[in-house]
């Protein structure tokens, strides 16, 4: 066999060597499920007042079907209207961290600021006026972070035209809802991310 036809074989062996490498590569990463967690940011009112607790609950349990819940501490029924576990259920409390003290209290900002910064989407109950909330929808904003703000129109209240102005029906959305529409109104905002 000449040298040239050897080359020839050689480098027809390797282009096909090669092909084959790329062809097992590509159904390996067909077949391999990659499933990322979608980190979510829950806000509701803690020092605002805990009306909206039991809401707050059930908000949470459907969010952790969309993925993890920073902050579904929120959710707990453990915590008082002044950021701490009630004294009766302290020993029971797993966020007996949030104290009211000033080192507490920016431990709780740090904390909260770096969980937003995180997070891939945000989910808002704003019936209970919160400066708390309030604060977090604005750092939201220049984040530029997915939000949906829920408010319930039978509650008498109105809501800030800071948050409702906000409304750009696509990056910062406000719905108005009731409480047996929560399921029905996080499943339509979480299926038109997908879309995105």
């Amino acid at each position: 066999m000449t040298s040239a036809v050897k080359r020839g074989a050689t480098s027809s062996t390797r282009d096909r060597d090669t092909q084959t490498a790329r062809e097992e590569t590509h159904l390996w990463t067909r077949s391999v499920h990659v499933h990322v967690t979608m980190k979510i940011y829950f806000c509701g009112s803690i020092r605002g007042g805990r009306d909206d607790v039991m809401l707050y609950r059930k908000i949470v349990e459907k969010l952790q079907s969309y993925g993890t819940v920073l902050t579904e501490h929120v959710s707990s029924t453990e915590l008082s209207h002044r950021g701490v576990c009630d004294v009766t259920e302290l020993m029971s409390c797993h966020w007996s961290g949030e104290d009211a003290s000033a080192a507490g209290d920016r431990f709780i900002h740090d904390r909260d600021v770096n969980w937003l910064r995180q997070s891939d989407v945000v989910v808002a109950e704003v019936t209970q006026p919160s400066l708390g909330v309030g604060y977090e929808l604005g750092r939201v904003v220049d984040m530029k972070k997915k939000t949906l703000c829920l408010f319930r129109p039978s509650s008498a209240r109105v809501l800030s035209a800071m948050i409702r102005g906000a409304d750009d029906g696509e990056r910062f959305v406000v719905r108005d809802y009731g409480e047996d529409e929560v399921d029905e109104v996080l499943e339509e905002f979480f299926n038109a991310l997908k879309r995105t």
